[in-house]
């Protein structure tokens, strides 16, 4: 497997802690990554090849430990998943649940979605994006590192198909209100709820830890549902 780099992008969105991963997150990952991991290079992936149909494709970025892009997969084995993960725990623990769930229709790469999007996927080849519950950085000075931002935008805009879709869902409100201010100032984006405006949960969104972790702490949860125009 292809470890990240940060050549293209001093600042990146994550940092790695790979301190964590149990020996059976470890042998998942090494026995199932030759079947279902990406590895990352400049040519363009062939996602029909990949997946060896042609199929409604959603990118998922920040899988987490899997347990999410695994029920949606399961229970919509009509559209393929492409998983972002960079942390090698929740990579192994997501290669187990797709094998024990024979899901061949998710695919996994462990890079830089920076990376990712400018230079291995196709324009207009991603029908719906979802990064949910992207990790907050909430000290000020760290605010920097936050994976949203103006840069991000365009580059998920050209991945995107027509009028493709992008679901964002975080439960920080200082966050949710730098992303209505990106979402402003991107003219390709469409607030689906309108300008400045929250969309309703998705009722086909699983509940991650994350989410339960926000809501047990008292937080709102905010959604996007955005669409671009190419």
């Amino acid at each position: 497997m292809t470890s990240t780099s940060n050549q293209h992008r001093p600042i990146r969105s994550y940092v790695l802690r790979d301190g964590r991963m149990t020996p059976a997150q470890k042998a998942s990952l090494e026995a199932y990554w030759p079947y279902y991991g990406i590895d990352f290079s400049q040519t363009l992936l062939d996602l029909n090849k990949l997946f060896e149909r042609c199929a409604p494709r959603i990118l998922d970025i920040g899988s987490g430990m899997g347990g999410a892009i695994a029920k949606m997969a399961n229970k919509h084995r009509e559209n393929d998943y492409l998983a972002v993960e960079v942390h090698r725990p929740g990579i192994g623990s997501l290669m187990r649940r797709i094998e024990e769930d024979k899901l061949p229709n998710i695919r996994l790469i462990s890079y830089d979605i920076v990376d990712i999007l400018k230079y291995q996927l196709p324009e207009n080849s991603i029908d719906c994006v979802y990064i949910f519950f992207p990790d907050p950085w909430p000290k000020k000075k760290h605010h920097k590192r936050r994976l949203i931002s103006l840069s991000l935008m365009p580059l998920i805009g050209n991945v995107l198909k027509n009028h493709g879709r992008l679901f964002i869902a975080t439960d920080w409100e200082d966050y949710a209100i730098q992303i209505s201010d990106i979402i402003n100032n991107e003219p390709r984006i469409i607030n689906l709820a309108g300008r400045n405006q929250y969309a309703p949960r998705p009722r086909w969104r699983p509940m991650t830890k994350f989410e339960k972790r926000g809501l047990n702490k008292g937080h709102q949860v905010y959604d996007f549902a955005l669409a671009f125009k190419n």
